[in-house]
């Protein structure tokens, strides 16, 4: 008692004495440096301040060319949030540290805007959780950095809730990297993105829509998304077991009703009203019955709601008056547990169709993921999809209206109203037709690989940020 006792007094005086010393900075920048030592340990050393030399001294390191420069990419954007902003964060950095090697600026990473998820970190390769280690402990002073806010606005300094602030004071250039699901951006956020240098975006629709609510034209820039085609690729992987992971919520298993293996359609969101999850139950249930041997699979989580996706479901049904066929309902599977990032491929390749009846998309991942898996995509013809959407790779699903924002930061936006007859048909085609799914499939995945590769978007945002060093010399 007395050994544990003296230890744990040590621990404690060393931690504080050492706060004193070691910038914050420092410390945010060793939150998630080395998650495989035991909670205490890591917890020390992310105090000490340790890096990833000292953690793995086995491994040695060389100076990068790239250290001796003068100038600093610094991202700074919710890298282990699991969210969009994150992936979305994670495709650049992946991209420029892949594709720009001979680059005459260092990268570096800091985190900002959403809160951070332990279980996504943890579900990260190994490759990309060493690289964050290294970004992390990249230096930027702020009179040599292009600070880039990957974030909503609001994130911005001043932010409007509690983050790291974005950018840092005296940054010598900075970078707003945002979007919108809907038609306008709001005054506040104008005036946020009109105090940056610049204002990336990722579509056309985003360059209209910034530019009509008041954003300096000069200043907004489309920087369109990378998805990694080398990882999404489905030549590399074998189906996820869906029926392991999914809960059944309505109907009857498939496999009890039928011999042959049943059509899946998969749907990826979070649980709110945006993403269309009641356009897509509609016309689903109202299409297909126990009979077609279909299922619909719902992998989602909660956003500002509870988890009891079940009941949500039933009461949406007892609500829209919808009737329940002779055959009984087709079945519908919610998957709410946590998939780690590296099985995503896995996933798609379980699916035979995927879907997102959204209302409004600032880009659409899970989208472009599917579609560089070589899936055949129903995705509304609105908003951020349009950038990558076409009748040849995919199905566009079309709008019978627009319909206005009724609550939330956005009221009085406007958004599209997915059609419920359109998607009704554009499922059962899909099912119907195989061979021209598959052809659509395949003209998604090279649309992806030709527009929106690592190596493609890479070379975007490296001529940009040459051109921004150009001006500053």
């Amino acid at each position: 008692m007395k050994s544990s006792c003296f230890f744990s007094i040590l621990v404690i005086v060393i931690a504080i004495s050492v706060s004193f010393i070691i910038p914050e900075t420092n410390y945010v920048k060793t939150q998630y440096l080395n998650p495989t030592v035991s909670p205490l340990l890591s917890h020390i050393l992310r105090i000490l301040g340790f890096n990833r030399t000292i953690l793995n001294p086995s491994k040695s390191t060389s100076t990068s060319p790239n250290l001796l420069s003068n100038h600093c990419l610094l991202w700074m954007a919710p890298f282990f949030s699991g969210g969009g902003y994150c992936s979305e964060a994670w495709s650049y950095i992946l991209a420029l540290n892949q594709y720009s090697k001979t680059s005459n600026f260092r990268l570096s990473i800091a985190p900002h805007g959403d809160s951070d998820n332990f279980q996504f970190w943890e579900g990260l390769p190994v490759e990309m959780q060493r690289l964050a280690s290294e970004l992390y402990q990249t230096q930027c002073r702020p009179e040599e950095s292009i600070a880039i806010c990957h974030s909503e606005p609001g994130a911005w300094s001043p932010p409007l809730f509690q983050t790291t602030p974005c950018p840092p004071p005296n940054s010598r250039f900075t970078i707003g990297r945002t979007m919108f699901e809907t038609d306008r951006v709001n005054p506040e956020h104008v005036k946020r993105c009109n105090s940056m240098d610049m204002v990336w975006v990722p579509t056309e629709f985003h360059v209209s829509s910034f530019v009509n609510s008041g954003v300096d034209p000069s200043k907004v820039v489309k920087i369109v998304q990378a998805i990694d085609t080398e990882f999404f690729d489905p030549i590399k992987y074998t189906p996820l077991d869906l029926s392991a992971l999914g809960n059944l919520v309505l109907g009857s298993s498939s496999e009890r009703l039928n011999s042959r293996n049943p059509f899946v359609f998969l749907s990826v969101f979070k649980w709110e009203y945006r993403k269309g999850w009641d356009v897509l139950l509609q016309s689903y249930l109202k299409e297909f019955d126990s009979s077609d041997g279909v299922n619909l699979y719902l992998l989602t989580n909660p956003y500002h709601s509870d988890k009891n996706f079940g009941n949500k479901i039933l009461e949406f049904i007892h609500d829209s008056k919808l009737e329940k066929p002779i055959n009984g309902w087709a079945p519908v599977y919610v998957i709410d547990s946590h998939i780690a990032q590296v099985e995503f491929p896995r996933l798609y390749k379980a699916a035979n169709a995927f879907i997102l009846a959204s209302r409004g998309e600032g880009w659409g991942r899970p989208i472009v993921e599917a579609m560089a898996m070589s899936l055949p995509v129903i995705a509304t013809n609105w908003s951020g999809p349009t950038e990558y959407l076409t009748k040849v790779n995919s199905y566009p699903l079309s709008i019978d209206r627009m319909s206005e924002v009724t609550n939330g930061p956005f009221k009085g936006h406007l958004w599209a109203e997915p059609s419920v007859d359109n998607l009704q048909f554009l499922m059962r085609h899909v099912m119907s037709n195989p061979e021209e799914a598959k052809s659509k499939g395949e003209k998604a995945r090279q649309d992806m690989i030709n527009k929106f590769s690592p190596e493609i978007v890479a070379n975007i945002v490296f001529d940009q940020i040459q051109g921004i060093l150009e001006k500053l010399a």
